[in-house]
């Protein structure tokens, strides 16, 4: 079996590292503003970054890691920029929709469901390159 280097599962693990920078200092600056060392101490604001942060924590490293499974085993580039790509918007859209509202929100929404199917198909494409099956 051939392993083939992960170069572009390395392009979005890199884009989506700067998104979870950004929500963590969104996260620190209502700390700072909010004078909250621990917790979210009863602050909506402070504990919807928490969330925002915690979600994507929750979530990303393990569908990436399959991305980068699914590359390493030689899952076509056009899928793995789908992926990759797919991940980044679903990402971006949950932390946006998170933001605006603790409720439901279409970015919130719309992230939950892209996220959720993204770890579904590339959970799937790793089962299915461990078996040889070329997608």
């Amino acid at each position: 079996m051939t392993i083939a280097p992960v170069a572009t599962t390395a392009l979005y693990g890199g884009i989506l590292g700067l998104i979870y920078l950004v929500l963590t200092i969104n996260v620190i600056r209502y700390r700072f503003t909010l004078k909250v060392d621990l917790g979210d101490g009863g602050q909506e604001p402070l504990n919807l970054a928490i969330r925002a942060h915690a979600n994507f924590a929750e979530y990303v490293p393990l569908i990436l890691l399959l991305i980068g499974l699914c590359e390493a085993l030689l899952t076509r580039q056009l899928i793995i920029h789908l992926l990759g790509g797919g991940l980044v918007l679903a990402r971006v859209l949950h932390g946006w929709g998170l933001a605006r509202s603790g409720g439901g929100s279409p970015g919130r929404m719309i992230g939950m469901v892209l996220t959720m199917g993204l770890l579904f198909v590339s959970a799937a494409l790793a089962i299915a390159a461990h078996f040889r099956v070329q997608i």
